[in-house]
C-alpha cells in the first residue's frame, strides 16, 4: 500500500486623519473630428477552422495526472483456495472479488506457479521472484482450521516444520527477532526478521476466516543489502482481508 495542515494582522493604520482639498476645475471644449470608416478584411475560412480547432484541443486536453504514473509495484489478490477447489496450476491473480489476501509485486517479479500436490502438501498458495536473482522471492502459505495464533515461538517452529529452506535459513541464523503488531483495523500480526550469514528473511503471519496465513520475503544476505528498501516495503505490504 498523513495528516495535512490565524491572528487578525495590524490595522494598516493607527489614526484617522480628515484633510480638505479644494480643487479648481478647468472645462475645456474640444472639436472631436469625426474618426475616417474603416473597413476589417475578412479572414479566409481555412484560417477560422485552423484556429478554431486549436482552441477546441487547448481546452479539452487535461493535463497529465500524477495517479495515472505507473507504480513500481503490482497488488496481487490470493484466494487461499483448498487443495481439492483448487483449479490446477495457478489462475488466482485476477480474482479480485473473492480475495482473502493481498500483497504487492515487484514490477517485473515473475510467478512460480504452484501444483496442486504442492498446495496440498504443504500450504503454499502463491510465490513470485525476481528472475534476475531467482532466489530473492516472497510466497505465502496458509493452513486451515487456525481460529487464533499460538505464542510467537511455537508459530515460528511449526511453520519450519514444513518448509525446510526456513529450516536451513533459521539454523544459519545470527539473529531471530519477533514482535506482534496490529494494524489500523486491530488484526494482530507476528513478525518475524531472520538475519544470517547467507540468508535474510521476513515473515508476517496472522489469522483470519479460520486460517493462519504467512507470507514470507527471502533474500540472499548481499542482494537484501542491496535491495533493502523493496523487500521491506514488499514485506510491509501483505494484509489479509476480512
Amino acid at each position: 500500500m498523513a495528516t495535512i495542515f490565524s491572528s487578525s494582522p495590524p490595522p494598516i493604520f493607527s489614526s484617522s486623519t480628515t484633510t480638505t482639498t479644494t480643487t479648481t476645475t478647468t472645462t475645456t471644449t474640444t472639436t472631436i473630428s469625426k474618426p475616417l470608416l474603416s473597413f476589417k478584411l475578412k479572414q479566409p475560412l481555412t484560417t477560422t477552422l485552423t484556429a478554431a480547432a486549436a482552441i477546441a484541443t487547448i481546452l479539452t486536453t487535461s493535463p497529465p495526472s500524477i495517479a495515472a504514473e505507473s507504480s513500481p509495484y503490482n497488488i496481487y489478490y490470493g484466494t487461499a483456495a483448498s487443495a481439492a477447489n483448487y483449479g490446477g496450476y495457478g489462475g488466482n491473480s485476477n480474482k479480485k472479488d473473492s480475495a482473502e489476501y493481498i500483497y504487492d509485486v515487484p514490477e517485473g517479479w515473475k510467478e512460480r506457479l504452484i501444483s496442486k500436490v504442492e498446495k496440498g502438501t504443504n500450504g503454499t498458495d502463491s510465490e513470485f521472484y525476481n528472475p534476475k536473482k531467482r532466489t530473492e522471492k516472497e510466497y505465502l502459505t496458509f493452513l486451515s482450521g487456525f481460529r487464533q495464533l499460538a505464542p510467537k515461538d511455537a508459530v515460528l517452529n511449526n511453520l519450519a516444520l514444513s518448509d525446510v529452506n526456513l529450516q536451513d535459513i533459521i539454523s544459519g541464523a545470527d539473529n531471530v527477532s519477533s514482535e506482534e503488531v496490529k494494524d489500523e483495523n486491530g488484526q494482530v500480526y507476528y513478525v518475524y526478521e531472520i538475519d544470517g550469514v547467507a540468508y535474510h528473511s521476513l515473515i508476517s503471519v496472522t489469522c483470519a476466516n479460520n486460517k493462519l496465513y504467512a507470507h514470507f520475503v527471502n533474500a540472499p544476505t548481499p542482494e537484501w543489502n542491496k535491495d533493502k528498501d523493496l523487500l521491506t516495503h514488499v514485506h510491509k505490504s501483505f494484509k489479509t482481508i476480512v
